[in-house]
């Protein structure tokens, strides 16, 4: 089972992507997180990545392929796979069919979560990591141990420098201008199936499965790279 999570910034791809591998044994990939460890790393690498993230921008095609195809080559990838935050653009998303045609493999299917913009903006400048270990909250919805305190393990909960509103918004704009048609690419060949993302995280859940169990996916992590 190959897998991509398409949606705005904040729409829980996360989540639902967590959940996803957790169900299939499969492991989650979030882009944000192999670009957050290049960063944090101070490698080149890093260093270029982080030119274009501290403005809201998104990284060079052929830095962010090579990124994921170096991730993709992993031996917890051989049984499939769920790509989170990556294609953001049409471009990659033919870097990403082409590189997987290489591999003698194919994306199964793009889940695109789907949420307004205003609702975008509500959950990315309330949303609070912990330092300790790196979980999501917001400020609305979790269990308060202690003031700032993480629900999981008590570390210190802080806010990204990409989560203020200002960089937010600008998300939103280059999410609308470049990643949304990605939406339309997978659409042409029947890869895309939508959802209602403002409901319960469950009640997405749920219906992310029904999907699958319906097109054969579920039940079965496809073949090897």
């Amino acid at each position: 089972m190959r897998l991509v999570l398409l949606g705005l910034p904040g729409a829980g791809k996360g989540t639902q992507g967590r959940q996803l591998a957790a169900q299939y044994h499969i492991p989650h990939i979030s882009t944000g997180g192999i670009i957050r460890a290049a960063i944090a790393s101070g490698s080149e690498l890093g260093d270029e990545a982080n030119r274009y993230i501290s403005h809201g921008n998104l990284i060079p095609d052929a830095l962010a392929i090579e990124m994921v195809r170096q991730r993709l080559l992993e031996d917890d990838c051989l049984e499939g796979w769920i790509l989170d935050g990556y294609p953001r653009t049409v471009q990659q998303a033919v870097d990403l069919d082409a590189s997987l045609a290489d591999l003698g493999s194919r994306l199964d299917m793009a889940i695109d979560i789907r949420i307004r913009p205003c609702e975008a903006i509500s959950r990315i400048t309330q949303r609070r990591i912990c330092r300790q270990c790196g979980a999501a909250f917001h400020l609305k919805y979790y269990r308060v141990r202690g003031k700032g305190a993480c629900d999981r393990c008590g570390g210190e909960l802080y806010q990204r420098a990409d989560d203020d509103e200002k960089t937010a918004r600008q998300r939103l704009r280059v999410h609308m201008s470049s990643s949304h048609p990605v939406v339309h690419y997978y659409a042409l060949d029947g890869r895309v199936y939508s959802f209602d993302g403002e409901r319960p995280i469950e009640e997405v859940f749920k219906d992310v499965q029904h999907v699958l169990e319906s097109t054969g996916l579920a039940g079965s992590k496809g073949d090897k790279r």
